[in-house]
């Protein structure tokens, strides 16, 4: 079984500290932010299984960066870690979005039990979604982000297995970087076509290391094709 990833969004720099030094001995992948101002690049980037969200921190507040994510249908479990701990506010937290609540001070045990129990509900309502697309010799699973051609498994951040899927959808249609910062990266305030760019080669050079097939071509000008 693969690691879980965990993402951490909290201001206090030793709380941080202290989740990723615990959860990263018990097994746990783990990235770590101060404020949520990277996150949604990672979540777009990485294959996310959990994240736990301060409410109170600076620039966008942890629970308004939330309730952002689920109107985007981004429905990576989360559990709120917070000082709010007033009954009105708890409640407000899972009306928000939360999977789960625990307020500071807390028992690093009882939290490590709630992400143990958070993961297992999570799994248990997506293991039985099997979404497979396929083109030419390329079998493409978006929930396992995973690729394989010629029996060959290729690993896929979520940001590539959504590239591809567009691609895929789209076949023998350039596509302009301007559509798929659109249709890919959606939060778009810090995505330019550099970016695109940079995307693409990397997911060419993951599915055609040695260059052999040109399963995506590059249209000088215009963007990119999928070619039959």
């Amino acid at each position: 079984m693969s690691k879980k990833t965990i993402l951490i969004v909290d201001d206090d720099k030793d709380i941080l500290e202290l989740l990723e030094f615990t959860l990263s001995n018990i097994g746990y992948d783990v990235l770590g932010f101060l404020n949520t101002k990277n996150v949604s690049k990672v979540i777009l980037e990485e294959n996310i299984d959990l994240i736990l969200m301060d409410r109170t921190l600076p620039n966008i507040d942890g629970s308004l960066y939330i309730e952002m994510l689920r109107s985007k249908n981004i429905n990576i479990p989360v559990i709120f870690v917070s000082a709010k701990d007033s009954p009105a506010e708890i409640k407000e937290g899972f009306l928000i979005g939360a999977d789960d609540y625990i307020t500071k001070p807390f028992n690093m045990d009882e939290l490590v039990l709630r992400i143990k129990a958070v993961l297992r509900r999570s799994n248990h309502e997506t293991v039985e979604v099997i979404d497979i697309m396929t083109y030419k010799d390329m079998s493409l699973d978006l929930n396992m982000h995973k690729l394989r051609i010629d029996n060959l498994d290729i690993e896929l951040t979520k940001l590539e297995t959504n590239l591809l899927q567009i691609l895929i959808k789209n076949k023998n249609k350039v596509l302009d970087r301007d559509f798929l910062i659109k249709h890919v990266w959606r939060d778009t305030s810090d995505i330019n076509q550099k970016t695109v760019n940079v995307a693409i080669k990397r997911l060419k050079e993951k599915i055609d290391p040695n260059k052999d097939k040109e399963y995506i071509k590059t249209i000088r000008g215009i963007g990119y094709l999928l070619s039959a």
